[in-house]
């Protein structure tokens, strides 16, 4: 595939005669420094090392700019850096092509004015209407220092690793398997907001072309018994929660996959919803030409309720192995792939796991406990990460086998990891700490399995939400916290209160003491839908950032003020209120692709 890629600019003063020779060997150090940096840290989602191009060329004017361009072209750049360590021309170097993500790192040094530059292109680049990301080192660093302070890497990192989410997306398909559930708002998929917020390409394919492909038997066979064979050694029966009870005839009729056989159905099923979503060769070798091509996926959904799993096996297995960073194959990316086909909850997804390489963890945002609440209902008073209140996490039985938090850092400590840092020990960790209890019938009248896991680990993780608001469009919620373990005594009582074959995760948001981060409870109270998203880490600023390329406006987060990197022309909507500022210029800048 063609990455895409970051293209660096080495800016230059444009004047020969001492002033330019002096400055070339320095300015070019500074494009590979920033280069190296880029490449030796960051990784596409499938593990390789992100991809950076260099202009050929210092760039002193108009005439070497053009070039850069003409070669970047062919490259796919989807953002560019420009690096100077000097006073350049400024509308005649910056980087004006309306479909690039900008960010230019001006040298923080005394003998020459970079700063006066950073200044004047930013200044540039806000009256043409080409917002650029502005970066400046605190110290002053000498002329000949050709080392990137931990300042300027951070904002250069964040901006890389953000403007490589959004390439990466760009001309690939959500797949919306089915419809609408339940009618949940976030299933009905805005055509809109997928192309012009995310550069992606909708796609609906009905249910029943999985029946379809069971049926006739279009799947590869040495995969399903592959696969088959694996959740049969690694995936455990958890309890049946039916057993004993006197269903009434409504159920008992509706369950058309005799139960003895539902692993089979899951396993087929699976395998048909990978290839629906990225194709697969080996159905070109048995003549199924059209179906073998794929979707070019980067996400989908699953409808399931009530259409589908009324009568069949559910797809909490598949939602659940999807997103996990292992299946039967080994260790895999994770796909980002929502229950009840929430879309927007698909969408979130993929914006935390392009940017954190873990799993994506889709949940419930089911109850609120205030300290009182629990105590009261168990007997304790939550300590540690839940003392200020906890939020139940809980998915209607599929959500990503890593949420478990079973594997461990060098340190051993529960972490959530890239696929290609997991060991097979890690593998084993989550599936052994994961059941697979039998779906309640009365929700589920068509069976199927609902991965079982409790998340006893306390790991950093970051919430996040989209929703679309009419007259607004798009905006974003984040949440940084922590997942807490609550004591068996207060764990089981109040788990039991909902469906006890679904995995849990206890979420304690970080608090500020002010606004929607006031308390837990105010954070349970701002969220502006029935489903989140965690990913691995705090990663908030990174979001803030993706958001800003984006433009999506964050309507609520708890990121530190100084660890919010945005386009300098957003300091000109306002300094003393950001998050109006950012409703602001995402209005007046509207969608990146329009």
């Amino acid at each position: 595939m063609l990455y895409p890629r970051i293209g660096i600019r080495p800016v230059i003063d444009g004047r020969w005669g001492g002033v330019r020779e002096s400055l070339e060997e320095h300015t070019m150090a500074m494009a590979n420094a920033a280069a190296k940096l880029i490449s030796e840290t960051l990784k596409y989602p499938d593990g390789t090392p992100v991809q950076c191009v260099i202009s050929s060329t210092t760039i002193g004017g108009g005439a070497e700019a053009a070039k850069c361009e003409e070669e970047f072209s062919t490259q796919n750049v989807v953002a560019t850096l420009s690096v100077t360590r000097c006073w350049c021309y400024g509308s005649e170097t910056f980087d004006m092509n309306p479909n690039t993500i900008k960010a230019v790192w001006g040298f923080n040094g005394t003998e020459r004015p970079g700063a006066v530059y950073l200044a004047a292109v930013m200044a540039a680049h806000a009256q043409r209407g080409l917002p650029a990301f502005s970066i400046y080192g605190k110290d002053v660093q000498d002329i000949n220092d050709h080392s990137i302070p931990e300042d300027v890497k951070e904002k250069i990192l964040r901006f890389a690793r953000s403007a490589v989410a959004v390439g990466w997306m760009k001309n690939k398909s959500y797949v919306n398997i089915g419809g609408i559930s339940m009618g949940i708002a976030g299933s009905y998929c805005n055509a809109d907001f997928f192309q012009k917020y995310l550069g992606i390409r909708p796609e609906w394919v009905d249910m029943t072309e999985i029946v379809r492909r069971i049926t006739l038997e279009i799947y590869d066979k040495d995969e399903y018994e592959k696969a088959l064979a694996w959740i049969k050694a690694n995936c455990k029966e958890g309890f049946d929660v039916n057993a004993g009870k006197n269903l009434p005839d409504i159920i008992r009729k509706s369950k058309v996959v005799n139960p003895d056989k539902d692993w089979e159905f899951i396993a087929k099923m699976t395998i048909i919803v990978n290839d629906i979503l990225y194709g697969n060769k080996k159905l070109d070798e048995l003549g199924w030409h059209e179906e073998a091509l794929g979707k070019n996926a980067v996400a989908g959904g699953f409808q399931g309720q009530r259409q589908w799993t009324d009568w069949l096996p559910n797809a909490d297995f598949t939602e659940a192995i999807m997103a996990s960073t292992f299946n039967w194959n080994g260790t895999k990316a994770p796909t980002a792939f929502a229950t009840e086909n929430d879309n927007l909850n698909g969408a979130s997804m993929l914006l935390g796991t392009l940017l954190t390489a873990s799993a994506p963890c889709f949940h419930d945002v089911r109850t609120y406990w205030s300290p009182e609440a629990c105590e009261r209902v168990t007997g304790v008073k939550p300590e540690g990460k839940a003392k200020d209140g906890f939020i139940h996490l809980i998915n209607s039985g599929a959500t990503a086998l890593d949420g478990s938090g079973a594997a461990k850092d060098e340190n051993g400590e529960s972490c959530m990891k890239p696929f290609w840092e997991m060991t097979e020990a890690d593998v084993n960790a989550c599936l052994e700490a994961t059941d697979w209890c039998r779906a309640n019938y009365e929700y589920f009248r068509g069976g199927g399995f609902s991965s079982h896991f409790r998340c006893k680990a306390e790991m950093p993780v970051t919430m996040l939400r989209i929703n679309i608001v009419e007259g607004i469009g798009p905006v974003m919620q984040i949440a940084e916290g922590y997942t807490a373990n609550l004591p068996d005594e207060a764990h089981t009582p109040i788990d039991k209160r909902t469906d006890p074959t679904w995995p849990t995760t206890w979420f304690a948001p970080k608090l500020t003491g002010e606004g929607a981060f006031k308390d837990v409870y105010s954070v349970m109270a701002n969220w502006g839908a029935n489903h989140g998203v965690t990913v691995y880490g705090h990663v908030g600023a990174d979001l803030i950032t993706l958001a800003s390329m984006l433009r999506i406006p964050v309507n609520m987060h708890n990121v530190p003020e100084d660890k919010i990197f945005r386009p300098h022309a957003w300091a000109a909507f306002g300094t003393e209120d950001s998050q109006a500022a950012d409703y602001k210029a995402c209005e007046k800048y509207g969608p990146i692709y329009k």
